[in-house]
């Protein structure tokens, strides 16, 4: 055979093997940050040099090729750091994300490797995860997996993605009730001498989410214009609070009807009057909402007022979140166009407007079907 080109420092060489066929090492990247040797094997010299030259690509453009194929308890890490991590994604998502592989998916799947990983495996998996949490839970551990795997096919460590095969479960849809017109207003009566009514008010009139009024800081808040821009949400991770952008990472200025101005003029009165008696020991922040002392207010504290007063008002129990599932439903019934409702509430498609925050009501579905007596009368 004509002798070949030697290869470069790092990139390899080929010889052949006593069984005839050939092989090839070159040292590549692992997930872990080390470098190890890989080795490929082919059954002529030519197909071996095009894996060897693969491996090289790789190599030079920083993509790991484990030695061996990775654990789920190895990859999946490795996935959250590089893939999901801020500034790649939001850091909701990457705590949402952790949780599910540090409970679930790694001791569920933590010793397979990616290339054994069977549908087999996935199943059982939801199917455990189903028994510990719920469905739900086993339905987004199963989104969370085939994202990874999605990535793993990327970087060609696996040839499928096995989680793609499985069905997700099927979850039931909770049921959602929201509050009548008058059950609204019973509400905001009821809220009116607590110390966030300004807080429920922008919930109920503008479908805010929660850590976008929390957010909210008296710099986007103009009540001679009567505008209100929404440009951060507050957040709370781990054992800190922190500040983000909204969930679709836009700014959006709503104009606001006359009943949110005067709560917002009286919790600006109110915080200065707390600011003055708190003196040295005020905590100077742009927030609209504060403590007694100007510390931003807990998210899990706005949601358990709302709820304490929901509960002495007599009405049926419902979540903060669901003011949005209100709001959309009360200006839908107003007439008001589906794109301006998709913007007021801040959504990136006017599908998730139409689809999950519209309901119709027993008045409503009255209403429709009173138009068919007219319509379909006999004629005389």
């Amino acid at each position: 055979m004509a002798s070949r080109k030697r290869n470069p420092n790092g990139a390899g060489s080929i010889w052949q093997r006593k069984d005839g066929r050939y092989e090839a090492r070159v040292y590549v990247p692992q997930p872990e940050g080390t470098r190890k040797r890989k080795t490929v094997y082919g059954a002529t010299w030519e197909e071996c040099d095009e894996k060897r030259q693969e491996l090289v690509r790789r190599e030079r453009q920083g993509i790991p090729t484990p030695s061996r194929s990775a654990k789920l308890s190895e990859w999946l890490p490795y996935w959250l750091e590089e893939y999901i991590k801020p500034p790649q994604r939001k850091r909701t998502t990457y705590d949402k994300y952790e949780m599910h592989v540090r409970l679930y998916l790694v001791p569920q799947l933590g010793t397979r490797r990616l290339e054994s990983l069977s549908t087999a495996n996935v199943r059982r998996m939801i199917a455990a995860v189903t028994a510990q949490a719920s469905a739900a839970t086993a339905k987004e551990s199963h989104r969370v997996l085939r994202s990874a795997l999605t990535a793993a096919c990327r970087e060609e460590l696996i040839s499928r993605n096995v989680a793609q095969l499985v069905p997700a479960p099927r979850v039931e849809s909770r049921e959602l009730r929201p509050w009548t017109l008058d059950e609204t207003r019973t509400f905001l009566e009821a809220a009116r001498s607590d110390p966030l009514y300004a807080a429920f008010v922008l919930a109920v009139a503008l479908g805010l989410r929660r850590g976008e009024i929390l957010g909210l800081h008296w710099r986007d808040v103009d009540l001679d214009r009567r505008t209100l821009t929404v440009r951060s949400q507050l957040q709370r991770g781990g054992k800190e609070l922190y500040e983000d952008t909204t969930k679709n990472r836009r700014a959006r200025t709503i104009p606001i009807p006359l009943m949110c101005v005067a709560p917002l003029r009286w919790q600006r009165f109110r915080q200065a009057a707390q600011r003055a008696a708190a003196g040295a020991d005020w905590k100077a922040s742009d927030y609209v909402f504060t403590t007694r002392r100007g510390s931003p207010i807990e998210p899990r504290n706005l949601y358990r007022s709302f709820g304490r007063i929901a509960e002495a008002a007599g009405l049926s129990r419902m979540r903060l979140h669901d003011t949005r599932h209100l709001c959309a439903s009360l200006l839908f019934a107003a007439g008001i166009a589906p794109r301006v409702v998709m913007e007021i509430l801040g959504h990136s498609q006017i599908a998730v407007t139409m689809n999950v925050y519209t309901h119709v009501n027993d008045d409503s579905r009255r209403e429709a079907m009173g138009h068919m007596d007219r319509l379909l009368r006999p004629r005389r």
